[in-house]
């Protein structure tokens, strides 16, 4: 009996610490559940129809750090150089930005490319180096970026080209890492929204950080850049082979050279370039008249800060759009996509400077994206399919420093234009148009030089 009665207190007593360990284990489960969950469910997407085994997975997962880290600079930036200060004082700091920045990144941008040909066992860690001189950058700009000082601009030019260095090796490291089942520019549409999407996500978080203070935003770029550098050194070996490269030229002023350029393979391509920059000149100029614009003159009933935000908004949409149908549509007639959706930002354009207002200027910044996004996608395949494979990846490097160029260009325009928005929509439409008429070209001289049957 008395066994009996000291047995019982020792079971309960067990049962009670067993009962918590398993209830916390189910706690533990269910708040890690969303997380793992959502991990999960991300590198299935990513590593889908044999991304995985290519290697081409690691690059989707590295693109995401590359433009969450950006955003969040820019969230920095854009307090500081934009938000903190009267529209008039912005508009000078923003030349100023233009001027320190952007002026000297434009004669840095052609030595990139080819610079970084002449590296092309290094990709790896030239990706890796990039992400990191942004991570040590970004503390650098921590200290100035309260009082919004000059020191701030030096760092900023750097931040720029590691972005573009990034870019350029980004584009010569995907054909190495082509699935069986994809084309280039179902493989670009991957990597692309996958930074639009980590974009979207990182950019709340950085507006949240600057709540805490100016510099946080700064710190978790650094923490996230330092991410990327480990996770570049991830990628497959594969990338820093060589074998059979050459570097491609854009115009054809060395007729002893056998190398052979863009304008030499094929007219059509030179003609998608010249109408995805006029594109990229279009994606600047909006992002800098419009912040001014709707800064001093917001929409209808909405703050300066949501008119901006609805646009944004808008433009991201549309460009996320466009990568997904890229997708879709795959590699199928490019010079004809380019010029169906320049066409059709061309009559939005139009539209908005006729009928300017809220909803046609939102209508054009989502337009302009889907388009910019469809017709890189586009341009990327005219080159995979008319560019040697020897000068493949050099052309995508010499592709991507004219497009920078002249999304600065038109930036430049942006800021110097004054404040009126029909005038700017018209000054829109102008720019659509250039690249209008540049890829109809690229549809005729397609069909003339396609062979007839008898």
């Amino acid at each position: 009996m008395g066994h009996y009665g000291e047995v019982a207190p020792v079971r309960s007593s067990g049962d009670g610490p067993g009962r918590a360990r398993r209830a916390g284990r189910a706690v533990g489960r269910a708040l890690h559940l969303p997380f793992t969950g959502t991990a999960r469910g991300i590198r299935r997407a990513t590593h889908a129809q044999g991304a995985g085994e290519s290697g081409l997975a690691k690059l989707i997962e590295l693109h995401a750090f590359n433009g969450a880290g950006d955003v969040m600079i820019t969230v920095a930036l854009a307090s500081t150089v934009f938000f903190s200060v009267p529209t008039d004082e912005a508009r000078g700091r923003v030349a100023l930005y233009l001027a320190i920045t952007m002026a000297p990144f434009t004669l840095l941008a052609p030595v990139i490319g080819p610079l970084l040909d002449r590296l092309p066992h290094g990709r790896r860690a030239a990706m890796a180096g990039a992400m990191l001189t942004r991570a040590v950058l970004a503390l650098t700009m921590s200290g100035a970026v309260a009082s919004g000082g000059l020191e701030l601009y030096p760092a900023a030019l750097g931040v720029l080209v590691a972005s573009k260095a990034y870019g350029v090796v980004r584009s010569a490291v995907v054909p190495r890492l082509l699935p069986p089942t994809f084309s280039l520019v179902k493989a670009n549409s991957r990597v692309t929204l996958a930074g639009l999407l980590a974009t979207g996500a990182a950019a709340p978080v950085g507006a949240l950080l600057h709540l805490v203070g100016p510099a946080w935003p700064l710190y978790g770029a650094c923490a996230v850049f330092v991410a990327g550098t480990f996770a570049a050194f991830r990628l497959p070996h594969k990338v820093d082979e060589a074998r059979g490269e050459a570097r491609a030229r854009l115009s054809t002023h060395e007729p002893h050279s056998r190398r052979p350029g863009l304008r030499t393979v094929s007219p059509s391509v030179l003609c998608g370039l010249c109408a995805n920059a006029a594109m990229r000149g279009l994606s600047g100029f909006l992002i800098f008249f419009l912040a001014f614009l709707l800064r001093e003159h917001p929409l209808s009933g909405q703050s300066a800060a949501v008119s901006l935000g609805i646009v944004g908004v808008a433009a991201g949409v549309g460009n996320a759009c466009g990568t997904a149908v890229g997708a879709w549509l795959r590699a199928r007639a490019p010079e004809a996509i380019v010029a169906a959706v320049l066409s059709l930002t061309l009559v939005v354009a139009l539209l908005a400077a006729l009928l300017f207002g809220g909803v046609m200027v939102a209508l054009l910044g989502a337009s302009a994206g889907f388009t910019q996004a469809l017709a890189k996608l586009s341009l990327d395949a005219m080159i995979q399919r008319d560019v040697p494979e020897a000068v493949r990846t050099s052309a995508f490097a010499r592709s991507e420093t004219l497009l920078q160029m002249a999304w600065v260009l038109g930036g430049a325009i942006g800021i110097a234009l004054p404040l009126n928005g029909v005038l700017g929509m018209g000054a829109a439409a102008l720019l659509v148009g250039a690249g209008t008429a540049m890829a109809y070209r690229g549809v005729f001289v397609t069909l003339g030089h396609r062979p007839r049957t008898a």
